[in-house]
């Protein structure tokens, strides 16, 4: 290479250089501000994570306190307590329904029913949990509702596409064996038997209503 190519090569790298320090001068303070924000937002997202595992402890400790206590009633209280706290919407939901659980124990059908509803009616909370309270509420049999508003319910649940189908298609069976009408919920619980989503336990448990009910059910018919 000759002596003025190779000066033509240093002026143009210094020509670049000095272009490239004057580009920093210039913009650097939006790379220096880019990788605050990165810093900051990493450590924010990790102090957000600790405060919630944080918080779901701590409600998860104050939850097995309140269900060691010995009466219900006293359970009763400490969880109401629990829901007072700083704890999540879904944290309330399954305290209020612990709570309702409770309250059925220590013989106050009306205040389970109460909190049953509450949960179920408020659009605040997560749809699975409204669907857990909606489908107790219409599962208890201490004439809190009547047969008619239980099955309405049930049936909503029932629909295809919702989480609780299976067993509020349980639920529906049982109100026809009340109410005399086998064929109707033996056709239910055949439905259920041979269903792909349906659980062990539930496919047992309609299998022996069915056999109870004088029927076979279908899943052992070709055996």
């Amino acid at each position: 290479m000759s002596d003025t190519d190779s000066f033509i090569e240093e002026v143009s790298e210094e020509v670049r250089r000095d272009r490239l320090f004057g580009l920093m001068r210039r913009y650097g303070w939006i790379a220096i501000l880019a990788v605050l924000a990165l810093v900051g937002g990493t450590a924010y997202d990790a102090w957000s994570k600790s405060q919630a595992r944080a918080k779901a402890q701590s409600a998860g400790d104050a939850i097995l306190a309140a269900l060691a206590e010995d009466e219900p009633s006293a359970r009763v209280s400490a969880l109401q307590a629990v829901q007072n706290q700083d704890v999540t919407q879904g944290a309330k939901a399954v305290v209020a329904l612990l709570q309702a659980a409770e309250q059925g124990a220590d013989e106050d059908p009306a205040g389970a029913q109460a909190a049953l509803e509450t949960i179920a009616s408020d659009g605040s909370l997560p749809e699975i949990y409204r669907q857990i309270a909606s489908f107790k509420a219409a599962s208890r049999s201490d004439g809190s509702l009547t047969p008619e508003d239980r099955q309405i319910r049930l049936e909503a649940l029932g629909a295809p596409g919702m989480a609780l189908r299976l067993l509020a298609t349980e639920q529906l069976a049982l109100i026809d064996v009340e109410a005399g009408d086998t064929e109707a919920a033996l056709e239910k619980l055949q439905g259920i038997v041979v269903d792909a989503e349906v659980t062990a336990g539930l496919r047992q448990r309609a299998t022996q209503l069915i056999i109870s009910l004088g029927a076979e059910p279908e899943t052992l018919a070709g055996q």
